[in-house]
């Protein structure tokens, strides 16, 4: 008689497991120069309103008409950070994605941004560092064709063997 030697199935993983996984996003050894995305909104006057105050920057640039009408803007302009802070969806959301840790970010204001403009932030991965998790990346917000901000992001991403 000879026995059959059976491997068990593996173990599902745990609930909590499972989860985690569903809502990660891009691992180190999933990435490749080159790579891009891009995040899209339309700037609202609630935009603006809400961010000065959660930032507490109450500047009357952003704030009042006709303050900013008297400034270099003839008319009221969106946070630079506001705009800004699309780069952070794009790294945090989908590239690399949940479970990115930014590190660093460099940025040049280059044009103002208004309610109804459109900012279209785009990320682009010009750098792996696999010994230290680390990728750079090409920070870029447009409204229409025009940099309204560029600069260089540093963050750490997981691996899947860490």
């Amino acid at each position: 008689m000879t026995a059959t030697l059976r491997a068990d199935p593996p173990a599902p993983p745990s609930p909590s497991r499972a989860r985690h996984d569903e809502l990660h996003g891009l691992y180190l050894e999933d990435l490749k120069v080159g790579m891009t995305a891009v995040y899209a909104k339309t700037v609202t006057e609630a935009d603006i309103v809400m961010f000065a105050g959660i930032s507490g920057d109450i500047n009357p640039v952003h704030l009042n008409h006709e303050f900013a009408a008297e400034t270099m803007f003839e008319g009221r302009i969106a946070h630079g950070m506001l705009s800004a802070s699309f780069i952070s969806t794009v790294i945090g959301t989908k590239l690399p994605g949940p479970g990115a840790i930014y590190l660093s970010q460099n940025l040049k204001f280059k044009a103002p941004v208004r309610a109804g403009d459109t900012v279209q932030a785009r990320t682009t991965i010009t750098e792996i560092v696999p010994d230290k998790r680390r990728v750079a990346m090409r920070t870029v917000c447009t409204v229409a064709d025009k940099v309204v901000i560029e600069g260089d992001a540093l963050i750490m991403v997981p691996a899947k063997t860490q």
